[in-house]
């Protein structure tokens, strides 16, 4: 029986296919096109469309806008030399042999030779077999490796830095010298001067300061090894004529056993390993001074360049903000070090007056050893002051040592409580128990050298708690 539904509700076919328009194998139907467009020059542009399509496909010319065809574009062009561009005939790739699987009738691969060979999948790229599959990261023996080699670098690198610890410290003392020197370059440059020439006159000043101390010693020393060596008969004579070593003599034996004493190979052996260690500390000593005040000068006359070169290594967001804290730090330890230097000034200058005034001998090079000496936080005056103390007591009489001891206590207590507190106050801005623990920290640490560099690090340090880290708690 025909179906008598009404041919108005099935779907159009599409143009030039048969199918229906609903087929999803086609794309939809576009929108009616509006009243205002005449129909007859819809029919006519979809089929001069359709005659150009047919045109397109039946030709091998090139489109108007210089582009290939999809046909040619399809082509492979192939490798070209790059000098005269001619094609290039490539190798054929090689095709690796796969493993075969070995099947539960298959021969043993340790006896059967051909088997061997099928199942490591050997060719001509692959005469002995296609590797295995690389160890990866996780691999406990490649995180074990790189873990013992981790750990042997550590290792080198302490092992290397423990014994270039004298040649890190030079360094460590000359940059902190420079840093210290530095605001009485940058006050020379206000006056004028040429960054050379403030550099020379601060780094002369240096030099004639040890100059005169180490003159200031040797006069002393050498005229009391003098007086040594030639009152050494008369104390021998004193010795024995007094009557109670004479005594202890006839009872002990004194005068024999230290004559066997001195006259052995142990005692000869071990006084000339003695003065032989003393020399080479004293020749050590003066190496390494001259070294620390060569590379001062070359910190000295190169700090701005320096100071641009770490400034760099901070990221440009931030690189402002890096630069204004390292300026303010290097300020303080140039202010701690004026500071160190004006204290121990006014204690070279107080010794002198008072030693010249006692009439102890050798006072301005006592008054040098103080100064010196004062440089050491919390136990640097002490020191000073005993050696002087000592000096006076051996060249003078009891009523010497009594007016030094007493002179020292008060100086001492002047110092710690106006002076000091006063001068670092305006330079490093310390509390003063940070300072002391600084101070026995650091020379516990690296010993005289460890103290003269604490109090600066600490100011450096609370400089960057208060400006960093306790910012950034509070956003927290």
């Amino acid at each position: 029986m025909p179906d008598e539904t009404s041919r108005e509700d099935e779907p159009e076919a599409a143009p030039g296919t048969g199918r229906p328009a609903s087929d999803p194998r086609v794309p939809a139907p576009t929108p009616p096109p509006d009243d205002s467009v005449d129909s007859e020059s819809v029919d006519s542009e979809s089929e001069n469309r359709e005659s150009g399509n047919r045109e397109s496909d039946d030709s091998d010319s090139v489109a108007p806008s210089g582009a290939l065809t999809p046909e040619e574009a399809a082509e492979p062009v192939g490798e070209r030399d790059p000098a005269t561009g001619a094609p290039v005939n490539l190798p054929a790739p090689v095709t690796v042999a796969e493993q075969a699987p070995a099947g539960p009738d298959a021969p043993d691969p340790a006896h059967d030779v051909e088997q061997r060979r099928r199942e490591a999948g050997v060719d001509h790229r692959f005469p002995f077999g296609r590797p295995g599959e690389p160890l990866g990261r996780a691999h406990p023996f490649v995180f074990g490796f790189t873990a013992a080699l981790g750990v042997i670098t550590a290792w080198l690198l302490v092992r290397a830095a423990t014994n270039v610890k004298s040649t890190l410290v030079m360094l460590l003392v000359a940059m902190f010298l420079a840093v210290g020197l530095n605001p009485a370059v940058e006050r020379l440059r206000k006056f004028g001067f040429p960054r050379g020439a403030a550099v020379a006159t601060v780094f002369l000043v240096v030099i004639m300061f040890v100059a005169g101390f180490v003159a200031s010693l040797v006069q002393p020393v050498s005229e009391q090894v003098t007086e040594l060596r030639h009152n050494i008969p008369e104390y021998v004579e004193q010795l024995q004529d007094n009557k109670t070593l004479a005594e202890w003599d006839k009872r002990y034996g004194l005068l024999d056993r230290a004559e066997k004493a001195v006259n052995s190979e142990g005692f000869q052996k071990g006084l000339t390993d003695t003065a032989t260690g003393i020399g080479k500390v004293a020749i050590s000593g003066i190496f390494q001074t001259i070294t620390i005040l060569i590379l001062t000068l070359y910190f000295l006359s190169s700090l701005p360049q320096i100071k641009t070169f770490f400034y760099k290594l901070a990221p440009r967001s931030r690189r402002a903000r890096v630069a204004l804290l390292g300026d303010e730090i290097l300020d303080r330890i140039g202010g701690y070090v004026a500071g160190q230097f004006t204290i121990a000034f006014i204690a070279g200058v107080c010794s002198y007056i008072f030693l010249s005034i006692l009439g102890v001998k050798y006072a301005l090079a006592l008054a040098l050893i103080v100064a010196v000496t004062d440089l050491i936080p919390l136990i640097g005056a002490t020191i000073g002051a005993v050696i002087v103390c000592l000096v006076a007591f051996l060249t003078g009489d009891t009523t010497d040592l009594i007016a030094c001891v007493i002179f020292y206590v008060i100086y001492q207590q002047v110092e710690n409580y106006l002076v000091y507190p006063r001068v670092m106050k305006r330079t490093v801005d310390v509390q003063p128990a940070v300072t002391i623990v600084a101070a026995l920290v650091g020379a516990a640490l690296l010993g005289v050298v460890g103290a003269l560099l604490a109090i600066p690090t600490a100011a450096a340090i609370s400089l960057l708690v208060r400006e960093v880290v306790m910012p950034r708690q509070e956003t927290l």
